[in-house]
């Protein structure tokens, strides 16, 4: 297995993500922005906006190439001259405050010293936190992890807890889901059995967030309901450019920064000193992020 047929293989995931996110909305089709990177390599990301379930998405691949630059070096840790990265990101953020955020990522890396990992996740976000869809979400993905490796849930789930948190609000971003990153055999799995399995949660994530969507039909929000889910895309945008990993090495690495930043939500809002309302489904939110949830027992 070569990094050419691994790139190819993630473009074509992006493709096949793409068609069944605009099925699931039903209006708004994905328009696409190729672009190249001057020191090596490029990418297509496609963004949604404006649909019937989703206000703004960004579906992206990028397969990008070159020298380890010292900003590289310290920031990431690399030991190398050359790198290659390839990768699928999405994030989707729904015109419903009923509906919840969704991420996800797969990624391949290698360096000229032969030295190569995969990583990625799925994570969700929601406005306001429904423990029967957590669950439901939770579970697809375990399925997924078991068909693998009988460890990966159990690794990656907690992973993805310590990962998407924000210390300086002591709170998770949202009720998380798996992450794994610098995975290569060493993990059990060949590198070609990494590679499936990141090929298969790609393709999950779109079943993922149809149960989602359709777990609970919803009517016309409320102006509170709206506020709330400003404020809470106000959170997701603190965790992306304060701690997101992703978003640093895109940066880093000389990525193209409208891609890197398409993540970020169409709308968002800082109240000062924010307190929510005693008993209010907006307190109860908060408390059920103040830690970690095992949601399959």
């Amino acid at each position: 297995m070569n990094k050419e047929l691994i790139e190819s293989r993630y473009r074509e995931l992006q493709l096949h993500i793409c068609k069944e996110l605009e099925l699931l909305d039903g209006k708004a089709k994905f328009e696409e922005d190729a672009w190249s990177r001057e020191e090596g390599g490029g990418g297509f990301t496609r963004t949604i906006t404006q649909g019937a379930i989703i206000e703004k998405g960004g579906v992206a691949f990028s397969a990008v190439h070159g020298h380890v630059s010292e900003v590289m070096r310290k920031q990431l840790d690399l030991e190398g001259e050359t790198f290659f990265a390839t990768g699928v990101s999405i994030v989707l953020h729904p015109i419903h405050p009923r509906h919840p955020i969704i991420h996800m990522n797969v990624r391949y890396f290698e360096l000229n010293t032969g030295v190569y990992w995969f990583g990625g996740g799925i994570d969700l976000t929601p406005h306001y936190v429904n423990k029967e869809a957590a669950i439901l979400f939770h579970q697809g993905l375990k399925d997924k992890c078991d068909s693998h490796h009988v460890d990966f849930f159990n690794e990656f789930k907690p992973w993805a807890d310590r990962y998407f948190y924000l210390p300086h609000r002591n709170e998770s971003r949202g009720i998380g889901g798996i992450f794994f990153d610098h995975k290569d055999e060493s993990c059990g799995i060949s590198k070609e059995q990494l590679f499936q399995f990141c090929i298969e949660l790609g393709e999950l994530f779109p079943k993922l967030y149809k149960q989602q969507i359709e777990f609970a039909p919803v009517s016309e929000p409320t102006e509170r309901e709206k506020n709330w889910q400003l404020t809470r895309r106000g959170r997701y945008v603190e965790f992306n450019l304060l701690h997101d990993r992703g978003t640093k090495f895109g940066i880093y690495s000389g990525g193209r920064t409208e891609s890197i930043l398409m993540s970020m939500p169409p709308l968002a809002e800082w109240t000062y000193n924010f307190k929510a309302e005693a008993g209010s489904e907006e307190e109860v939110t908060l408390g059920i992020l103040s830690s970690p949830i095992d949601w399959i027992k």
